[in-house]
C-alpha cells in the first residue's frame, strides 16, 4: 500500500495531471496507467473509511473532474482510439465515486441489501 500511495501521490500532483496542462499537453499512457491502478489500490484500501486524508481526496476529486475539462479543449491531443479516451474518462469518475461512497458503481452497495 505504501508503494501505492506513492505513486498516486507522484502522480496527483505531477506526472500525469501536470502533463496535461503543461506546455507538451501530453496524455502519457503509463502515468494514467500507474495512476489508475494506484487509484483503485487506494479505493480497496480505504473502502468504507471515514478517515479519507485531503491530499488524497482533492486529487481524487481533481483527477474525476479536472481531467476532461482539461483535455476538452479541441486542440488537445487526445489519444487514439477515441473509445480508449472515454473509457479513461469514464474510470476516473467511477473510481472518484468508489473513493467517496466506499463502494463502486459495479457492485451493489450495502446499503441496499440491508433493506
Amino acid at each position: 500500500m505504501d508503494e501505492a500511495l506513492a505513486v498516486l501521490r507522484r502522480e496527483f500532483e505531477g506526472a500525469f495531471l501536470l502533463n496535461l496542462r503543461g506546455e507538451g499537453l501530453v496524455w502519457d499512457r503509463a502515468a494514467f496507467s500507474r495512476l489508475e491502478q494506484a487509484m483503485r489500490t487506494a479505493c480497496t484500501e480505504f473502502e468504507g473509511r471515514e478517515d479519507l486524508p485531503r491530499w488524497m481526496a482533492e486529487g481524487f476529486y481533481e483527477a474525476s473532474h479536472f481531467v476532461a475539462e482539461w483535455t476538452s479543449h479541441p486542440n488537445f491531443p487526445r489519444p487514439e482510439p477515441a473509445q480508449y479516451y472515454e473509457d479513461c474518462l469514464e474510470r476516473l469518475r467511477d473510481l472518484a465515486d468508489w473513493f467517496f461512497r466506499g463502494w463502486h458503481a459495479y457492485q451493489e452497495p450495502h446499503v441496499w441489501r440491508d433493506l
